[in-house]
């Protein structure tokens, strides 16, 4: 019998040419807004990078190969990013933001998930302290 051939998956985020700016005055909420455009210049500043759109709802900086531990799939992935959503602010750092757990608590309301930390405003957090995990997972890049 032949061997079946699986068609590779393809990533349904990607980066794209939308605008950033545009994507970030969609947001209804004028404090998610403002942060946004905050957090938009942190990241700018820390990476040197420019952001790009990645999918239509995800601000992204620099981009890198990921392989999947679970698949060992690979697809390009933005370094750093954040997604205004509605019920937060979603940051992806690419890092365990849980081994992190000393500076989190210096951090200010938040909650996180493996690689993501979620705000609902910067007014709530220690935005030198964010700073300082933006830098350090830039280090781990």
């Amino acid at each position: 019998m032949a061997e079946k051939k699986s068609k590779p998956v393809e990533i349904k985020t990607k980066q794209n040419a939308a605008s950033v700016e545009d994507f970030i005055n969609t947001v209804e909420n004028e404090q998610k807004r403002s942060d946004s455009f905050a957090i938009l210049e942190m990241m700018k500043k820390a990476t040197g990078e420019e952001p790009k759109m990645w999918g239509t709802s995800l601000i992204g900086f620099g981009s890198r190969k990921y392989k999947s531990t679970a698949t060992g799939r690979e697809v390009d992935w933005l370094i750093i990013g954040f997604s205004p959503r509605k019920a937060n602010i979603s940051l992806y750092l690419s890092m365990n933001i849980n081994e992190y757990s000393e500076t989190l608590e210096k951090l200010g309301k938040h909650k996180t998930g493996v690689g993501c930390l979620y705000i609902n405003k910067l007014q709530d957090i220690d935005v030198k302290v964010l700073e300082g995990l933006i830098e350090e997972s830039l280090k781990l890049k």
